[in-house]
């Protein structure tokens, strides 16, 4: 155990209760960068105002500044510092504060701040990236109206880009340029952005709603201008949806996106000027796959709905971070169900909700969409506040209609304009506009933890009456919790017709115990409830014998069917876990139904086909054995694959004719159909699988296709696979994005040799802890793999630990995100907790260990 008499001295906590108003604003600030990798010098020009009446002195925050100059209305001052901050006294109501620092971007490995990128100088300020850049009250609820001047070698780096529009440029002395931008929006300092560098752009134009032209730009490297054509596709669609869907229109005359290969998150909503992780930008047949085709769309779009969902309105403070995400998560999400497939978008929505929000909900970690206090606040970009958020924004939504939420949103936006603002304003504004009373609902935004929701449905006399129980667990910090607000939709399915003989309505649930009748129910009546998963709840449904089977079949909601299906395979893995028989035949009845429907689309089969993962299932007990759950699960698969065996090769077979071209729905789900039959048929007979996937591998016509035979290949081994993954490295060593897929599928093989290759691909010339994508692809494809993960001898907990504390000397950002598997030792068998808190423990003992790290293996120690 760790002795907490020698453990680091914990940092202190803020508090969302302890929130107090900055005692100074900055209404305007000029910025004057020299720029050089080695030593940029940065001159600040603040217009500072007092805030109220109080005598309280201005307070700057800094990281890793070299302050070169202080003055005060023209006057130079020795500077005071307190607490890390610059601490300049003023007498007046306002003033004008200048200050010159310098900082080196090439050492700044941390990737906030201004830092250098593959030969681009480029920033990153959220959440408090800024005051690595010049001293600032850094804080999101002081907002600015920025210019900016850049001066920086021409031939190094031609391209000059900031916020908001270009207003001037010119040539300097001694072979240099300088651009002059301004922003006419006030914005907080997270939302400044530069980038310097040598880059070629895609141009294109949007013609706005009400006839503004808006030119559009995406910036990369020349290599890569040809990859650049979905995202501008994909940023003009967002721009019309937005516009058709939330009344937003654009409010610059530019537009811009920058990719960068060095990026800790997907991409940044800086205002006017967005900068992406390259993942997120770069796309074409040969080396993005369909998932990566929607993943940039759904990111593009994401950034872009932000302009007004976190730009023109923003967080008062960072414990409000889910007022902006939240809604934009949500946002984004309808947008990709319009653009594609409405239920084959919610089940992969919930899919990862699953996979990453309700383990985090259930464990040291949980806390609310809108947390009481935090050490760091960027261990708060969690699935929590993003991707809970956006479901607590779905059930608004479904609670007032859509047009009393649309009412609400356009309310909310006109209200808040132009200011820093809370969850309570969001909520509010919608109360207002819709005369719905939501007090009980903001439970939501307070309360931690995933409500389980108890169903039972009884027929009696022409009727059927639904009774309903809910209850929350405990989670740290929160023992007792309320009722929630959950609405759930639910419908009647008539067992032997078929047909809805209740048709669906939003049942609201808000007490701990509560019954709904349905009237003029003759007909023996299934339940279908949660349909299109409207509330993020776990439901546990009491069923008669048959009924899940012939929900599976016959609901008429498609995410309710595909519960079924996974509810029964549910049911028999648990009971296999357990140690009990595994019932394979009705699993089998379901998906061979599923897969010989000419009603179903080639994506729902293939989502249908997949069951709950290693991850789902261990949720579900209070503690497991990874090999135990990872073996009764792998012997349903090789079940299912040997007895639909006949209906999986023909479904193989005919995901053939997919248009290597098209990225219409039906293609891209006959590749994901093709993909997921071929998984049955490996675990039925892993040679024949062999010799389809090497065949797939050699033959295929997209990255979709080569991607899952490769993966194919490497889970069952053999020479074949090796022959494949070098063949894939020679093609694509010089595409840092496709490497990544390179390290990642080797990291995912769920074998027990998985640590010794991923040990050995640590050690590889391409691998660097530096770049997140790299480390993200290697580090978090294996954490993320169960079977491998949970090794019982410990060794791949002692490497996760090894690289968390290595990449915390460099990123702790970064690092942080590796510790919550290690943290999920309370689900795990004994001797395997032990080892897991053993690492936890080493990871805390470590000297010079980042707030980051700390906070994370602290509470997950707990």
């Amino acid at each position: 155990m760790l002795d907490i008499r020698t453990a680091p001295v914990q940092p202190a906590a803020i508090h969302r209760a302890d929130y107090r108003p900055p005692d100074w604003l900055v209404p305007a600030i000029a910025l004057e960068f020299d720029l050089d990798p080695a030593r940029t010098v940065v001159r600040a020009r603040l217009e500072v105002a007092r805030n109220g009446e109080h005598d309280r002195a201005l307070r700057l925050d800094g990281e890793e500044l070299e302050l070169l100059s202080l003055a005060v209305d023209g006057q130079a001052v020795d500077p005071q510092f307190e607490d890390g901050q610059l601490v300049v006294p003023l007498t007046g109501a306002s003033a004008v504060v200048e200050t010159e620092v310098a900082i080196r971007p090439q050492v700044n490995t941390k990737l906030m701040g201004l830092y250098a990128s593959g030969g681009l100088l480029c920033t990153q300020c959220e959440s408090q990236g800024f005051r690595r850049i010049t001293w600032f009250p850094d804080r999101p609820d002081v907002l600015s109206r920025y210019r900016v001047r850049m001066s920086a070698d021409r031939q190094r780096f031609p391209v000059l880009l900031s916020n908001g529009n270009p207003v001037d440029g010119g040539e300097g002395p001694d072979g240099t340029h300088w651009a002059q931008w301004e922003d006419p929006f006030p914005k907080p300092c997270y939302l400044f952005a530069l980038v310097a560098g040598e880059l070629s752009v895609n141009r294109d134009s949007f013609t706005t709603a009400s006839g503004r032209e808006v030119e559009l730009g995406i910036w990369v490297r020349e290599d890569d201008l040809a990859k650049t054509g979905h995202a501008m596709r994909a940023l003009k669609d967002s721009m019309a949806w937005d516009e058709r869907t939330y009344g937003r229109e654009y409010d610059l005359d530019r537009f811009n996106i920058v990719a960068v290969s060095d990026f800790n998150f997907g991409a940044m909503e800086n205002k006017g000027l967005n900068i992406f992780n390259t993942r997120y930008v770069l796309a074409d047949r040969e080396t993005a796959s369909d998932a990566d085709f929607d993943a940039v769309a759904a990111v593009v779009a994401h950034e872009y709905f932000h302009n007004w969902s976190g730009n023109r309105v923003t967080c008062r403070d960072w414990f409000q971070l889910s007022l902006k995400e939240g809604l934009t998560v949500f946002r984004d999400q309808s947008f990709s169900e319009d653009m594609g497939s409405q239920a084959v978008e919610r089940i992969d929505q919930v899919r990862t909700l699953r996979a990453a929000q309700f383990p985090e909900d259930a464990g040291p970690l949980a806390h609310p969409i809108r947390p009481d206090s935090y050490i760091e606040i960027t261990n708060f970009y969690t699935a929590t506040v993003y991707n809970k958020g956006a479901e607590v924004i779905r059930m608004l939504r479904t609670i007032l209609g859509p047009d009393d939420y649309r009412r609400g949103t356009d309310l909310y936006f006109e209200r808040y304009d132009g200011q820093a603002v809370t969850c309570e304003d969001f909520v509010q504004a919608l109360e207002d506009a819709s005369g719905h009373d939501l007090t009980q609902f903001r439970r939501w935004y307070s309360q931690a933890g995933t409500p389980t929701i108890r169903a039972r449905l009884v027929q009696e006399d022409g009727a059927a009456v639904l009774h309903l129980t809910q209850s929350t667990p405990p989670t740290p910090g929160q023992a007792d919790k309320l009722p929630m607000v959950v609405p759930l939709r639910t419908a009647l399915i008539g067992r032997e017709s078929g047909r809805e003989v209740a048709g669906e309505q939003v049942v609201l649930l808000t007490e701990a115990e509560q019954t709904v009748r349905f009237e003029g129910v003759t007909e023996p009546a299934l339940l279908s409830i949660n349909r299109d998963f409207s509330a993020p709840v776990i439901m546990q449904v009491e069923r008669a014998a048959g009924e899940l089977e012939a929900l599976a079949i016959s609901d008429t909601d498609s995410f309710a069917r595909y519960e079924a299906i996974q509810e029964l395979a549910l049911r028999e893995l648990l009971k296999g876990i357990g140690g009990g028989e595994v019932q394979a035949d009705p699993v089998i009845a379901a998906l061979r139904s599923t897969l010989l429907s000419n009603a179903l689309d080639p994506a729902f089969k293939a989502d249908a086909l997949i069951l709950p993962s290693e991850t789902m299932l261990a949720e579900r007990l209070d503690q497991s054995d990874p090999s135990v759950v990872h073996r009764v699960r792998d012997d349903l698969r090789a079940a299912i694959g040997t007895a639909l065996r006949s209906e999986l090769e023909d479904a193989y077979a005919a995901s053939s004719r997919a248009d290597p071209e098209s990225l219409t729905g039906e293609d891209k789900g006959l590749r994901r159909l093709r993909a997921a039959t071929l998984g049955y048929l490996a675990a039925a007979d892993p040679e024949r699988a062999r010799a389809l996937a090497a065949a797939q591998f050699d033959a295929a016509r997209t990255m979709t296709e080569r991607q899952s035979a490769l993966g194919m290949l490497a889970m069952v081994g053999g020479s074949e696979a090796e022959a494949a993954l070098g063949a894939f490295y020679e093609r694509f060593k010089g595409d840092p994005l496709v490497i990544d897929k390179w390290f990642g599928v080797q990291a995912s093989v769920a074998a027990e040799d998985t640590i010794e290759r991923v040990e050995a691909l640590a050690a590889h010339p391409d691998f660097t802890l530096a770049n997140p994508n790299r480390l993200r692809a290697l580090a978090g494809s294996f954490a993320a793999t169960p079977f491998a993960f949970h090794r019982a001898d410990g060794r791949g907990y002692e490497w996760l630990a090894d690289v968390i504390l290595k990449a915390d000397a460099i990123n702790p950002q970064t690092a942080a995100r590796f510790v919550p598997p290690l943290g999920r030792w309370r689900k795990v068998e004994p001797g395997r907790a032990a080892l897991m808190r053993s690492a936890l423990e080493r990871i805390l003992a470590a000297p010079g260990l980042s707030k980051d790290v700390f906070e994370q293996a602290s509470k997950s120690l707990g």
